[in-house]
């Protein structure tokens, strides 16, 4: 009957649990241990000092996921491994100490079961330091294996969701913030949210500043990031959304003179004990960042869309070779910044005289001269609903010569901003529209596809971005009509607020 060392178990109970590396320095009575780690597969790296060794094993925990172990001796090595333990604790990194002790009678291996709970621990909740004690005497006893219990491999930890209307009051408060921003921490990081995150800050147009390790989870040069002007992005955030990032010195504790002293601070993070460090939140969301975060996406794509979003996606699917006709006063404005161009004289738009209704005659020049070249280029017209009032009926022009234009009207119901269709019928009920409705309204919700149906082309209402992804491809695949995306947004969105406001100055 085969026998097995307490050291052997402790090996293959590590590696059963994906533990893949190990750092520490070696001495009495943990040598085996080593030496059976590198029998069973796990990387054995030999350090100088067992608080380095923590150190190591804690950021392999952050690196991958799964806990490092660190292999230390008792008394001083153990003393000189609780730095880096501390450290992982204060970071929420997974590191698991295994500390060789004196011997001790004991008849069983039921320590070795510790492990799997010991892995756990140090992954699961708050992530940090876990210690196991093993006594020098179970190091090289022996045992039947077929008296050893196999546990299997503790799982990643749960995926914790926030409460659905704390998610809807988050959003709403980042809905009523004038200068927002998003700080990344290295929370956002370790639970391995890059790609949500990414996705949230390009559809809403956020601005975001990583912490020290909150950087590369998105890109430096990314063009929402705000590092370079980072104490001037702190002092006038109005609203900031914590992610998995801690109001402590590095972030000057969330306080003036550094921060506005009415900042609304939406807290996300996994660890319940730190919500209200220093700063009470306006919302605080316990659980998983990359599930919070794709929380808020999936309500954010049923909730009406913004100029961000809307930008965001077009300029994913617009050709690189695209003419690109604008027009409008925030449409224009966002999407000069949004929608990139590639090659020259292929933008038009309002120009040094600040024309309306230049859009679709010049989209009809464009795709004129298109049909004539042949290049294969498309033209997309982005206009405003204001804007494409002035010259709408063009759209009958580009259907009786077949000129592939593809039209986006941005539908805010308004120039500059509109009123939603309950709000236009409960002011329609107080009297007469043209003494109280504000000029600045236009019709909720008009139909403006159907403008373009009525003369052959195609029409799409577009209220998701799931919808605006899917009319706008079919638009650009269309060669033999034109075809114009009405797309509905959130009458109350509107541009970042301007430093220098003078082109767009007004007291509504």
């Amino acid at each position: 009957m085969e026998e097995v060392t307490g050291a052997q178990l402790i090996a293959e109970a590590l590696k059963a649990q994906d533990v893949e590396y190990m750092f520490g320095i070696v001495g009495v009575p943990i040598i085996e241990v080593a030496m059976a780690a590198q029998a069973a597969g796990i990387k054995y790296v030999g350090m100088r000092n067992e608080q380095a060794a923590c150190y190591a094993a804690s950021a392999i925990g952050y690196l991958t996921g799964r806990p490092g172990a660190c292999l230390v001796v008792s008394g001083p090595g153990l003393i000189h491994a609780l730095g880096g333990m501390a450290n992982a604790n204060m970071n929420c990194w997974p590191v698991v100490v295994i500390g060789g002790s004196s011997d001790q009678n004991q008849e069983t291996t039921g320590a070795f079961q510790e492990f799997p709970q010991a892995v756990r621990t140090s992954m699961y909740g708050r992530p940090g330091a876990c210690y196991v004690d093993i006594s020098g005497d179970m190091v090289n006893a022996k045992v039947n294996r077929s008296n050893v219990r196999v546990v299997s491999c503790c799982p990643p930890p749960p995926v914790s969701l926030a409460d659905h209307t704390a998610i809807t009051e988050a959003l709403s408060v980042l809905k009523g913030a004038k200068r927002p921003l998003v700080i990344i921490g290295k929370g956002a990081a370790y639970g391995r949210a890059e790609a949500s995150l990414r996705e949230l800050v390009e559809r809403s147009g956020l601005p975001f500043l990583p912490t020290p390790m909150g950087k590369g989870v998105l890109p430096d040069d990314h063009p929402n990031c705000v590092a370079a002007a980072r104490s001037r992005a702190l002092l006038q955030a109005d609203v900031v959304v914590l992610l998995g990032a801690r109001l402590n010195w590095i972030l000057h504790f969330g306080l003036p003179p550094r921060f506005d002293p009415h900042l609304k601070v939406i807290q996300v993070d996994l660890c319940a004990e730190e919500m209200g460090n220093n700063v009470r939140p306006a919302v605080a969301l316990l659980g998983d960042i990359n599930a919070i975060v794709s929380q808020a996406l999936a309500l954010q794509s049923v909730v009406p869309m913004n100029y961000y979003t809307v930008f965001h996606h077009i300029s994913q699917l617009l050709p690189h070779d695209c003419v690109i006709v604008s027009e409008g006063a925030n449409t224009m404005d966002i999407g000069r910044t949004m929608l990139h161009n590639y090659l020259p004289r292929h933008r038009l738009d309002a120009g040094t005289f600040g024309t309306m209704g230049v859009g679709l005659g010049f989209a009809i020049a464009a795709a004129a001269l298109e049909k004539s070249q042949n290049k294969g280029q498309r033209i997309v017209c982005v206009e405003g609903d204001s804007a494409f009032g002035f010259s709408g009926m063009e759209v009958e022009t580009m259907c009786r010569y077949n000129l592939p234009v593809v039209i986006i009207v941005v539908n805010n119901n308004g120039i500059y901003s509109g009123m939603d269709p309950e709000t236009w019928k409960e002011m329609a009920k107080m009297g007469d529209l043209t003494t109280i409705a504000p000029p600045v309204t236009l019709l909720p919700e008009a139909r403006y596809h159907e403008v373009m149906t009525a003369f052959g082309g195609r029409g799409f209402l577009v209220r998701t971005a799931e919808e605006l992804r899917s009319a706008l491809q079919l638009s650009l695949s269309d060669w033999e009509r034109p075809s114009l995306l009405n797309v509905l947004i959130d009458p109350a969105s509107d541009r970042k607020q301007q430093e220098f406001p003078w082109l767009t100055r007004s007291n509504l």
